[in-house]
This record gives structure tokens, sequence and C-alpha cells, in this order.
């Protein structure tokens, strides 16, 4: 594997987390807006459809923990915060954390060479 891939893999893993983001983040403050942040939670609750989805999330983000904890420490991060944000923001965080690796991984090829 070049340092090229390697970049042009950084790049993309960055630029689906921005693009996933921004539309997100834009939903979530409208549902905030709407319901209010308890409101969202509340919603998931009314029924066992809601409680499916609200497990199936709670699975997602625990999976997705387990590549984001090595992830962080291999990379030199703490990956506690953002495993704390997690818990409240959901999905936000680590799209936030993969849009801001890139810095942090781009130079770890550089350096073992």
């Amino acid at each position: 594997m070049t340092i090229f891939t390697t970049l042009c893999d950084i790049m993309t893993r960055q630029t689906l987390a921005i693009a996933l983001l921004i539309p997100f983040l834009i939903l979530t403050a409208y549902a905030v807006y709407d319901v209010g942040f308890i409101g969202i939670f509340e919603y998931q609750m009314l029924s066992s459809g809601g409680w499916q989805v609200f497990a199936d999330l709670a699975i997602a983000l625990i999976l997705l923990w387990s590549f984001l904890v090595p992830h962080a420490r291999d990379h030199g991060r703490n990956p506690w915060p953002w495993i704390v944000a997690t818990a409240f923001v959901g999905v936000i965080s680590p799209l936030v954390y993969l849009a801001t690796t890139a810095t942090s991984t781009a130079t770890a090829p550089a350096e073992q060479t």
C-alpha cells in the first residue's frame, strides 16, 4: 500500500463523514427544535417498533465504539471523549471523529518510514 493510496482512503473517509454529518446536523437541529432533545427519545418509547429502532441504534453505536477505541489509541487520541459524546449525541460524535481524524492519520505513514 502506497502513501498515495492511504491518503486517498483517508480523504474519502473524511469526505464521506463530512457529507453525512452536515445534513444529519441539520435534521437533528430541526428535530430538537420541533420536539426537544427528550422528545426524540420519548417518541421511540411509544411502540415496540420504536424500541426496536432504539435498540438497533444502540447496537450499531456499540459496534462503532469497537472500531473507534483501538483506532483512536493507535493514532494517539483519547477515545473517552468520543465515547461519552456518542452516548449523548449519537452518531454525530463518531462522524466528527472521522471528519477530524485525517490530519493525525495522514502523518502516520510518513513517521514510520
